[in-house]
């Protein structure tokens, strides 16, 4: 049994994540047996200035994409179908707004770092359902604290978390880190500090990389 140490460097609000991820899960299924991997998630802010009031979604990617409500509309359509290839629910009316997710990474952090064994990915699956499955704020607190229950975590430490202004410095540590090194948009998936898949790859792309990475053929 061979096991590989995953980065999964990703942003709460980024649908191709929620993509990329299953999609991820789902090699490592076909790969059971052989293949193992230690999933760690790192930070990436698509909207790092983005104010606590948010933005509606159409106006924001108008902005800073220049698409029309048409190829918003066709790229979600796009999204969804892969979502539901790996059991991703993405809300079929979008988001309606998009929120900063600083704190959603200063939660992850935190559950990286106090959490047991697979907490920070029940967090994450949790962040990632309330942002794409039920468009719900993941700039409000209330929000994140539910799911900090959800995945199991202490929800009154993540209140106190939230209260202060504990692990912000470490988050910004980790993304100057993985935007220094070349990292630019997310999903990127990093293999053992040293092989990068990029983007929201099919299930059958990641699994052919990692057993490839695994055998040692590259």
């Amino acid at each position: 049994m061979n096991t590989l140490h995953i980065d999964f460097v990703s942003d709460v609000s980024c649908p191709w994540c929620a993509v990329g991820l299953g999609a991820l899960e789902q090699a490592l299924q076909n790969l059971q047996g052989s293949v193992t991997a230690d999933i760690s998630f790192q930070p990436f802010e698509l909207n790092p200035h983005m104010g606590p009031e948010g933005q509606d979604i159409g106006e924001h990617l108008t902005q800073k994409y220049g698409s029309t409500p048409e190829q918003q509309a066709q790229i979600r359509e796009t999204i969804r179908a892969r979502g539901a290839e790996v059991g991703f629910t993405f809300n079929p009316g979008g988001r309606g707004r998009i929120w900063n997710t600083f704190d959603a990474h200063r939660l992850l952090h935190w559950a990286a770092e106090e959490g047991a064994s697979g907490q920070q990915m029940a967090l994450k699956k949790a962040l990632l359902t309330a942002c794409h499955t039920r468009s719900e704020a993941m700039g409000h607190h209330e929000v994140l604290l539910a799911c900090v229950a959800e995945a199991g975590l202490d929800e009154d430490r993540a209140r106190a978390i939230l209260a202060s202004d504990e692990f912000a410095q470490e988050v910004r540590e980790r993304q100057a880190f993985y935007t220094g090194n070349g990292i630019h948009s997310v999903p990127a998936v990093i293999v053992n500090q040293r092989h990068l898949i990029s983007g929201g790859q099919p299930a059958a792309v990641f699994e052919q990389a990692l057993r490839r990475i695994a055998a040692g053929e590259v």
